[in-house]
């Protein structure tokens, strides 16, 4: 069953109408923004923690409620809810999320950094192609847009990738397709990382896919590359 989400405690407009997020702002009052996109199961506590994760380590963390209030723990209700959502009202509300943090006055910087989750590593890299220099630095889990579809031309952010050698629903082959890709269609080389682990194993809060070695070294390299190209 979907169950309602008590993660929402901020609003932004995006495209006219309203939509929600869970903000976490550091200690300092102030720092680099980043944008933390959930996975297919929605605005989870998990993705709730990792974004008060990335505040306790000096960022301003914005997680957008893609689901308008919905979350699941059923994979099922959670394929369903993912196909449901047009990529365009996606990329919209993210758009928006972008604009808030930009004008957060707790926001330093002229970009922000994207961090996303299976589902959300896919938009990671829809909105990095569309979004320009207004995303500084790009870092998808485990996730992939559509090659055929995505154009990349436009892309500027570095690209940061972790993906499970044992993924079975996102393959090493199909990352090294994303990779060739993005190299032939932009000037970016992405900087892809593949570690002993399947998919989704940076979500702690699912003892069956966490893979705790390879999601403490994902999260020091992210860590280290939002440092480097968010000021």
């Amino acid at each position: 069953m979907t169950e309602a989400n008590p993660h929402q405690n901020v609003t932004f407009t995006s495209n006219g109408e309203t939509a929600h997020g869970y903000l976490a702002v550091p200690a300092s009052g102030q720092g680099p923004g980043v944008l933390v996109i959930q996975e297919w199961w929605g605005l989870t506590d998990h993705v709730a923690d990792v974004t008060d994760r990335f505040a306790a380590e000096g960022f301003v963390a914005l997680a957008p409620d893609l689901y308008g209030g919905r979350t699941t723990h059923d994979s099922g209700q959670a394929a369903t809810m993912m196909n449901n959502l047009p990529v365009e009202r996606a990329a919209r509300d993210l758009s928006g999320a972008i604009d808030h943090l930009l004008a957060h006055p707790a926001v330093v910087g002229t970009s922000v950094g994207a961090v996303g989750f299976c589902m959300g590593g896919k938009f990671v890299l829809v909105m990095a192609a569309r979004e320009g220099n207004r995303i500084g630095a790009a870092v998808p889990f485990y996730g992939l847009p559509s090659i055929e579809e995505t154009d990349f031309s436009h892309l500027t952010a570095p690209v940061l990738g972790h993906y499970g050698e044992h993924d079975r629903s996102v393959t090493p082959e199909a990352v090294d397709g994303l990779r060739a890709r993005i190299t032939a269609d932009s000037e970016v080389t992405p900087h892809i990382h593949f570690y002993p682990a399947g998919h989704a194993f940076f979500n702690d809060s699912n003892p069956s896919t966490h893979h705790e070695e390879s999601a403490r070294t994902a999260w020091t390299r992210t860590l280290e590359f939002l440092r480097t190209h968010l000021s």
